[in-house]
């Protein structure tokens, strides 16, 4: 498709409004303090993939609620010493999905903690892990399921523990808890800039960096106004059915909470972004929304005729690189 959103010089200008409740960061600190009155009990445990040269384990940990959250972890069978480690959030309908998957970043020296979505896994990697917090009316997927209350909402559950996910990753016996970088695309992304702004002070140690690619969940207000594509869609229809327009903006104040672009303003670590000019599913707008607004150091790649899928496996040495200059 062309390019439809705006021209790359307005892009690396664009700066969105900011729809922040008064009490965002109450709102959060409340939460982290609700999941972490759950002992984090994490377990791991080692599964044979059939790799001779790595160590892959099955983990548990408990996440908001105390309910069980599932990930792999995996690294290199023979490397001395606590290694460097990247957590690793999956995009919208997958979960860990087979460990077979994982293997570039233990390959080059990194422990690599992937970790499960609850309640997803039917879309493009399977997941393992179930939500205890399912409820309410919703459209389809998971942006809308909740949508009517932020303490009810399906992305409070899911940012707490990938908070935890750090927190179990940092008390593996061979990671050194002061080298850990966190990544995701798309809806990993959110995920991503969401554990960038809530780690610091719930975690043992900051992680030291971020990788954030096409993030979703960033500027809604305007992306569900520029593509019609599935998650997007979903609110849509949502907003299309419940036509009382006080009811569509408390649900839209909702995901105040949670948009990436208030996150980001509240990310100070290290942090490498990558946009594609033709993505139809995360709009170039909104993930410069999100990258301007960030409050850290940072980069942005960009893929001027690549979709959603931007760099593919060359970004994927990008990670490496950005990794391996923090770690």
């Amino acid at each position: 498709m062309p390019q439809y959103d705006l021209p790359l010089p307005e892009l690396e200008r664009y700066r969105p409004e900011r729809h922040e409740p008064a009490d965002f960061d109450a709102f959060w600190s409340r939460t982290l303090a609700e999941t972490a009155a759950h002992p984090l009990a994490a377990v791991f445990t080692e599964v044979d993939a059939g790799f001779t040269e790595l160590v892959t384990e099955d983990v548990v940990f408990a996440g908001f609620g105390g309910h069980p959250i599932r990930g792999w972890m995996l690294r290199p069978r023979h490397a001395e010493g606590p290694l460097p480690a990247v957590v690793t959030y999956i995009g919208y309908g997958g979960g860990r999905g087979h460990l077979a998957e994982w293997t570039a970043l233990p390959s080059a020296g990194f422990a690599h903690f992937v970790m499960d979505l609850r309640g997803q896994g039917a879309g493009h990697r399977r997941a393992d892990t179930v939500d205890p917090g399912v409820g309410g009316p919703h459209f389809g997927g998971f942006l809308t399921l909740g949508i009517e209350s932020p303490e009810g909402y399906y992305y409070r559950r899911v940012f707490a523990d990938a908070v935890r996910a750090v927190e179990a990753v940092q008390g593996h016996p061979a990671v050194d808890p002061a080298r850990v970088v966190i990544s995701g695309g798309s809806q990993g992304g959110a995920i991503a800039l969401a554990a960038a702004a809530l780690t610091p002070g719930a975690v043992p140690v900051t992680p030291v960096g971020v990788i954030v690619d096409v993030p979703f969940l960033s500027d809604v207000r305007r992306a569900v106004r520029l593509v019609d594509t599935a998650p997007y869609s979903e609110l849509v229809s949502w907003l299309g059915v419940q036509i009382d327009p006080e009811r569509q903006e408390r649900a839209f104040s909702t995901i105040d909470y949670f948009d990436g672009v208030n996150l980001a303003a509240r990310g100070t670590m290290p942090a490498s972004f990558a946009v594609a000019l033709l993505d139809d599913i995360c709009p170039p707008s909104t993930v410069y929304g999100a990258y301007n607004s960030y409050a850290g150091e940072k980069t942005m790649t960009v893929y001027p005729f690549n979709g959603h899928a931007n760099g593919g496996a060359a970004r994927i040495a990008e990670h490496i690189a950005f990794a391996r200059s923090l770690t």
